[in-house]
């Protein structure tokens, strides 16, 4: 991987973030002008954010379906080195004579 390159996992958890964001906004302004209901007494802020949730959550698993394969493929790839890594160590442990 190159450094340049941003991780695939931060990537993702800030385009995540971003349609959250959006969702946030547009519940906001719907809820403000009565597109939407409003919260029972001071829980507008809570039924906001919760109506975000609701949005975001099908919209990033639609829109963002290459950068979570990207993310899963880094995962998969640095457990795989982490992984062989350990074993490389633990052999050359067990060679060693006292």
């Amino acid at each position: 991987m190159s450094a340049a390159k941003p991780s695939a996992t931060i990537r993702y958890t800030a385009m995540r973030l971003s349609i959250f964001v959006g969702c946030f906004v547009v519940a906001a302004v719907a809820v403000h002008f009565g597109l939407l209901p409003s919260g029972a007494g001071g829980s507008n802020l809570i039924w906001v954010i919760l109506l975000a949730l609701i949005l975001s959550a099908p919209l990033s698993y639609v829109l963002l379906r290459k950068q979570r394969d990207e993310m899963s493929a880094q995962i998969v790839s640095t457990v795989g080195r982490t992984k062989a890594r350990l074993e490389a160590n633990r052999t050359s442990e067990d060679h060693v004579t006292p």
